[in-house]
């Protein structure tokens, strides 16, 4: 069995970040968003995986994942020449695959428990293809399963207004090799009215034809942080129930910690009051400082005379005298300079691009 992980599309919700940095390179938990579906998919026992990607995506793609090796896996990369949604996105890779059966997790997909019992199903029961489901308190933004009288699956609903039940389905998708057969001919999918080819339309397809297609709870945590707050949420559950507490650095005494909190090589913390959960990345220097509850700090970052909760701060982000202006619920790009002024004091929460600087 093989895997497909697409690393294209255009992130308008993660905008201005998306401008300069694609999505599912953004860290969550101090880790690339991406490299979950790919941690999970290897879990799963798939060592063969597709990573997707559009024009000018290549290089920055390989700079983060490589060939796959530090997975021990083999990455081979497929470009989808335009982004003409999910089902082209395995249409490009049909080579690749070479009849074998597959998944595709989307790449800005977080499922914490695992796809294990997923994938074993699949290869046992021998589907022709599976939709996963969770239960979703707002899935009129998801697809919906609808199911007969007898439980059968029998249509993939794209976003209803009135979903006929509290199923949602989350970016994992599987099939066998008949799925192609949705390509060609007289009655082949087409493009739904905004020119994309839906995933909905292979499952709708294959059902039509007669073939057989299952649906199967996933009961663990799903995550989409494919928002602002949504990724401020996710960073903070894995922060509160994923966080392993390694410290690589030795604080200076004068540095108070609580809570679970996770340092980094040759790192700096100096007179400062960490609450934990936190995670501190390399080469990260904190001077007269408070920080946490629910943190991110990247690589190479400086932090001093300031306050900071429940933020993400990428790689070479200062923030200089910010004790006036607590910054909390915040995402902050590369190598952004937020700088304390004069002022009253009063809380701050920004979602700062990458190279900005910013006085407050």
């Amino acid at each position: 069995m093989k895997a497909i992980i697409p690393t294209g599309g255009r992130g308008t919700r993660m905008r201005p970040l998306t401008f300069s940095t694609n999505k599912h390179f953004i860290p969550v938990a101090n880790k690339p968003l991406i490299f979950y579906p790919i941690e999970t998919i290897v879990a799963a026992g798939i060592k063969d995986i597709a990573l997707t990607y559009n024009h000018g995506g290549l290089e920055e793609a390989k700079s983060f994942l490589g060939d796959g090796e530090r997975w021990g896996v083999k990455f081979t990369y497929v470009l989808q020449a335009e982004p003409k949604g999910l089902a082209n996105i395995f249409q490009v890779c049909e080579e690749y695959l070479d009849g074998s059966p597959f998944l595709m997790h989307n790449g800005d997909n977080i499922f914490i428990d695992g796809i294990k019992d997923l994938v074993d199903y699949f290869l046992k029961e021998k589907p022709n293809a599976l939709v996963t489901m969770v239960q979703h308190e707002d899935n009129r933004r998801l697809g919906v399963p609808l199911f007969d009288d007898k439980g059968k699956f029998i249509e993939y609903i794209e976003k209803p207004e009135n979903p006929p039940n509290n199923f949602g389905i989350p970016g994992l998708y599987f099939f066998d090799n008949n799925v192609f057969k949705c390509f060609k001919g007289a009655n082949a999918i087409e493009p739904s009215a905004r020119g994309e080819l839906e995933i909905s339309a292979p499952y709708n397809w294959l059902i039509d034809q007669g073939f057989r297609v299952d649906a199967l709870e996933y009961k663990g945590v799903w995550m989409d942080p494919g928002k602002f707050d949504d990724w401020l949420e996710a960073n903070k559950y894995l922060l509160k129930n994923r966080l392993e507490e390694i410290k690589e650095s030795h604080p200076d005494p004068s540095s108070k910690f609580s809570g679970k909190v996770a340092i980094g090589k040759d790192c700096m913390i100096v007179n400062s009051e960490i609450s934990g959960p936190v995670i501190i990345g390399d080469d990260v220097t904190i001077k007269d400082s408070k920080i946490g509850p629910f943190t991110s700090i990247a690589d190479n970052c400086d932090i001093v005379g300031s306050d900071l909760s429940n933020s993400v701060l990428m790689k070479g982000v200062k923030i200089l005298n910010g004790r006036l202006h607590p910054i909390e619920s915040s995402l902050i790009g590369t190598d952004s300079e937020i700088i304390g002024v004069d002022g009253k004091e009063a809380r701050t929460s920004l979602f700062v691009g990458e190279k900005c600087k910013i006085q407050i």
